[in-house]
């Protein structure tokens, strides 16, 4: 059984993927031109080489760049549906994922124009393929924002929609954006009784994870690969079964990392840390779910075995109904052991 066909056959959750970083490129190229944002490329060649990051802080600017071609509730429908759609091809039986809402809000875009068009997206593409996607609302932690508001805001949104928004998420640059500022939204969001999941340790050290689980209340840590940089760390992690939402290819293409043989997730697992595999923002770092898959028996040098634990931990770590974890358990178990006769 070749490698292709082995990722093929296992089912997968996703639990870091960010909404706006999965537009297609022919999808943003076409609301580009429908609204006529004609300061971005204008062909695929282009684009790819607009998606050539110097850094993350280019990375993020390129973001934001992108994102400005979404407008109304059909253009997030169109965002949600291709990218549920694109999971589901993929294998995906549950994805939770992250959208940042005080970007659009910030640009004059309603709230529940915004909210029913990714709704719109997500339950069309349930009723086609049987994929359930359950939303991460992410406070844009950007250096030259008002971060307060956008805190606040960020907060709102997410309580006032719970039937399918599920936690409460902090991106952007680390760097310059302690974390402890957000203890209040987080708080809130704890004690109304959503989860709580922030990126840390992607590009700063092992003390902006520390703030995430003192101040932010943290389930899981977004990225957190420098949780390697302090052993108490890695042993109170290890403790605590606090997941890491692994993305290695976003690693790379930012430059966190140098290359694949570099990567921590190796280590990661050595060390019996909860880690899941996901592909963060896939068509501008060139990758897919399934790709990360491939990387990980290819070129991070896993075992087979190892990258079923990958999909099986997936499901441990998210917020899925219990029901539906039973389910996904069960499935990912038959295809391990049909996968290992088949091997």
């Amino acid at each position: 059984m070749s490698d292709e066909e082995f990722v093929d056959a296992l089912p997968k959750v996703e639990l870091h993927v960010h909404l706006e970083g999965s537009m297609r490129p022919r999808t943003l190229l076409a609301l580009a031109r429908r609204h006529g944002v004609d300061d971005l490329p204008t062909d695929i060649e282009g684009l790819t080489k607009f998606y050539e990051f110097r850094d993350f802080d280019h990375f993020i600017e390129v973001y934001l760049a992108a994102v400005r071609v979404l407008r109304d509730a059909d253009d997030f429908a169109v965002l949600a549906r291709e990218t549920a759609l694109g999971l589901a091809g993929q294998g995906v039986r549950y994805a939770e994922i992250t959208f940042t809402p005080f970007l659009h809000l910030g640009r004059g875009i309603d709230a529940d124009e915004l909210f029913g068009g990714i709704e719109r997206g997500r339950l069309d593409a349930e009723r086609e393929t049987g994929i359930q996607v359950r939303w991460v609302t992410d406070i844009p932690g950007l250096p030259n924002m008002n971060l307060r508001p956008a805190s606040e805001g960020t907060v709102e949104f997410a309580l006032n929609r719970r039937e399918s928004v599920i936690a409460l998420g902090l991106g952007g640059p680390e760097a310059g954006v302690p974390r402890p500022q957000f203890a209040e939204a987080f708080t809130v969001a704890r004690d109304a009784g959503l989860h709580r999941v922030p990126h840390a340790g992607e590009t700063t050290g092992a003390r902006t994870i520390w703030d995430a689980l003192e101040y932010l209340h943290a389930e899981r840590i977004g990225h957190g690969i420098r949780a390697l940089d302090d052993p108490a760390l890695v042993e109170h992690l290890r403790a605590h079964h606090i997941p890491l939402e692994v993305c290695p290819t976003s690693n790379l293409r930012t430059g966190v990392v140098a290359d694949y043989p570099d990567h921590p997730l190796p280590t990661l697992i050595e060390l019996a840390l909860p880690v899941s595999l996901n592909s963060d923002d896939p068509p501008m770092f060139g990758t897919t779910l399934r790709d990360e898959y491939l990387h990980a028996l290819r070129s991070l040098g896993l075992r087979r075995d190892q990258v079923v634990g990958l999909a099986a931990a997936a499901v441990e770590h998210s917020f899925a109904p219990a029901p539906l974890k039973d389910a996904l358990r069960a499935e990912i178990a038959a295809a391990a052991d049909r996968l290992q006769a088949a091997s």
